[in-house]
């Protein structure tokens, strides 16, 4: 009689609970998000936004918003803005869910939620290498057919040389994401910013699709980018 395969130990399903927020978010000594960094990005984003469509930016939906730290930054940067996130920490949005304006939702479930949009910018920052591959297509679809204006998606590939949370990342390569977008009908044009289809032609033509050799390797980018050795910026 031979032993049968052994079974596979029970590994716990990824928790975004008070925990981890304290860990990446707060915590001192461990945490990868930073608020003077969230407002540069915030900052980049409404600007990519505000040149493409030409205006200011009204309305906002961030697709795994965690906590919705963009928020209030969004509001004093652009008071009056309609901002809607969604995420699938429980704890996230029982804790900021009515001051934030933030839902329960998967990144799959979008296109259930009953969101108002279009919306002038889709952010979806950090996201996209957790989320699993059958995943992928219902999301992307639903985030373009919400998307009025600029979508500004932050993510990273097998290439990139990063620090952070590796706990079901998914270290795919960068072609693999190519695909993705052009499934989706999404249009890059430069610094983690997408337009649609339909969107692209009033882009200029050197502006859209990303370059054909990608990233140098061994550039150093992350949830947190590793900062510069002596003599650097």
């Amino acid at each position: 009689m031979t032993p049968g395969p052994r079974a596979r130990p029970h590994v716990p399903a990824k928790r975004y609970d008070r925990a981890y927020f304290e860990r990446w978010y707060r915590d001192q000594r461990t945490r990868i998000h930073r608020r003077a960094a969230v407002e540069r990005k915030v900052r980049l984003a409404l600007a990519a936004a505000e040149h493409l469509l030409q205006r200011p930016v009204r309305s906002v939906l961030d697709v795994g918003c965690g906590e919705g730290p963009w928020q209030p930054v969004l509001q004093r940067l652009r008071p009056g803005v309609r901002y809607a996130g969604v995420d699938s920490s429980e704890y996230a949005v029982r804790r900021f869910g009515r001051r934030r304006n933030l839902r329960l939702g998967g990144f799959a479930e979008l296109g259930a939620l009953g969101l108002d949009g279009p919306f002038d910018l889709v952010v979806c920052s950090d996201v996209l290498h957790y989320v699993p591959d059958r995943e992928l297509a219902p999301g992307l679809d639903a985030l373009s057919g919400l998307l009025g204006g600029v979508a500004w998606i932050e993510f990273f590939t097998r290439a990139d040389s990063i620090a952070g949370d590796f706990d079901e990342m998914k270290r795919r390569p960068a072609a693999f994401y190519d695909r993705c977008f052009r499934r989706a009908h999404l249009v890059h044009c430069g610094l983690f910013c997408f337009v649609r289809e339909d969107f692209a032609p009033g882009v200029a033509s050197f502006e859209r699709g990303r370059g054909a050799g990608g990233r140098r390797p061994g550039a150093a980018v992350g949830h947190t980018r590793r900062p510069p050795g002596p003599g650097g910026r």
